[in-house]
């Protein structure tokens, strides 16, 4: 391509955020260290069950369940899944709605790890300035070690993100002996592998990039804004005047000063512009880069303390407010989206509350049929999975309600009993006699009776019985 072509990208300009201190950096810092703590440390956290693992949260997927502390979710409890992935979509919706992308700037997985990448570099590399002289310098000794410690440490909390997430499928204690000792199964050392290079590429390499070209949440969010919606703003009427911004030099160091001479507030020291993780700078407008950290925030907020002038010239506020309205926070999407995620919220912690201590299905065997036998009388076959959900065994009887002389033959099995967390496929083959002038098909019940408690009620299952 020679000089007169067309570039359709451009190439990646190096960002050096720099370190701010107030009362949004600290609220990251205190849900990183929550985030932190709760990932890192779930997986060694014990529970006591009568049955099951001794580890509060374990995919079993081997096993086919997870166990969540009390609860123990089964394939067939999928919809639980569902529901869950329903309420997070309808209540990232409305914080959106609400809040802008309040999620994208405390929550979201790539910011926290990003946050972190980004301190491990400072505490290595320093400041922006000496980041930046660092990356201008020549190759040395010096820049070898600090950028090698920078990427070694890195790689050291990308290897621990994949590991810790790798726990989640096994007992911690045991899978971190084997993983060590060579042991471990193939998937456990793929996942950690994995893992660990997306993590260090996603919160190291890429780092902003992820956020503005990969996340499609950046693309779609500003659909679900309006002129309510809470976002990180320049005043441009403060900081502008009539004359636009200033230096405080010369004689514009006093706001008195200043609004006499038409200038703003806005000192255009550039702080806001240093410390956003996305390179951005906010007095150009709302932009699909800003993930609303609000660390812009605190750094004006900093320069308007020095100054001694009035804080809020970079804040969370709305379009309405800006223009000088009042935010309306009780709108008919802000219900709507409530209304939802409370009916959803309620259904699945209701759902879940009353789970049944057994499940069962009954699935007719359809080749054939129906067969008919050298008596006359038709058989009709059905596969009746049960499946014991409680933390302790069961014996269970299964019975049948139909027509008069319809028998239930299961073979030999009499009785089922079945351990915690264990289940059982039986071959029910029921044979009738079907009189003269009538047709089919008939209506049946089979029966799942619990024999040594009354606290576990019985299992109804309706199925057709079918004639030639």
């Amino acid at each position: 391509m020679n000089d007169a072509s067309e570039q359709y990208y451009q190439a990646r300009i190096p960002i050096y955020p720099r370190s701010v201190r107030g009362r949004f950096r600290s609220l990251k810092w205190g849900i990183l260290a929550l985030a932190y703590g709760v990932y890192f440390a779930l997986p060694w956290l014990r529970w006591n069950r009568e049955y099951g693992p001794e580890q509060a949260v374990m995919f079993d997927i081997p096993g086919r369940r997870f166990y969540l502390f009390d609860l123990v979710v089964y394939p067939q409890d999928i919809f639980w899944l569902a529901g869950f992935l329903m309420i997070a979509a309808v209540l990232l919706f409305l914080v959106t709605g609400v809040a802008g992308r309040v999620f994208c700037g405390y929550f979201c997985f790539q910011t926290l790890w990003t946050d972190v990448y980004m301190f491990i570099e400072r505490v290595i590399q320093g400041e922006r300035p000496a980041r930046m002289r660092l990356d201008k310098q020549p190759w040395g000794v010096s820049k070898v070690l600090k950028k090698g410690a920078t990427h070694a440490s890195w790689l050291l909390v990308a290897f621990a993100t994949g590991l810790t997430f790798t726990l989640y499928w096994a007992d911690a204690g045991e899978l971190v002996v084997q993983f060590f000792t060579g042991e471990a199964p193939f998937p456990a050392y793929a996942t950690t592998l994995f893992l660990t290079t997306t993590t260090y590429m996603m919160a190291g390499l890429a780092r902003e990039q992820v956020c503005t070209y990969m996340c499609p949440y950046a693309r779609f969010q500003a659909v679900m804004f309006d002129r309510d919606t809470l976002i990180v703003s320049y005043d441009e009427r403060r900081g502008e005047g009539t004359t636009g911004r200033a230096k405080a030099g010369g004689g514009l160091r006093t706001r008195e000063a200043r609004q006499a001479a038409g200038a703003g507030d806005c000192i255009d020291c550039g702080y806001c512009v240093q410390v956003c993780p996305t390179g951005i700078d906010i007095r150009d407008g709302l932009q699909y880069q800003c993930i609303h950290c609000a660390l812009c925030i605190d750094a004006c907020d900093n320069i308007m303390d020095r100054m001694g002038w009035p804080r809020g010239l970079i804040r969370y506020t709305s379009e309405r407010a800006l223009e000088g309205g009042k935010t309306r926070y009780l709108k008919s999407k802000t219900l709507g989206y409530s209304a939802a995620l409370l009916i959803m919220t309620g259904l699945l912690i209701w759902s879940i509350a009353t789970q049944a201590p057994l499940d069962a299905t009954v699935m007719q065997v359809r080749q054939p049929l129906h067969v008919q036998l050298s008596d006359g009388s038709i058989q009709n076959s059905y596969e009746i999975r049960v499946n014991n959900k409680t933390q302790r065994p069961v014996e269970l009887k299964v019975a049948l309600d139909g027509p008069p002389d319809m028998t239930l033959d299961l073979g030999r099995v009499e009785r089922i009993r079945l351990q915690p967390e264990h289940g059982t496929t039986l071959l029910a083959r029921v044979r009738y006699q079907v009189p003269a002038g009538q047709s089919g098909p008939f209506d049946l019940t089979f029966r799942i009776v619990p024999q040594d408690t009354d606290e576990i009620p019985t299992l109804e299952m309706p199925a057709h019985f079918y004639v030639p």
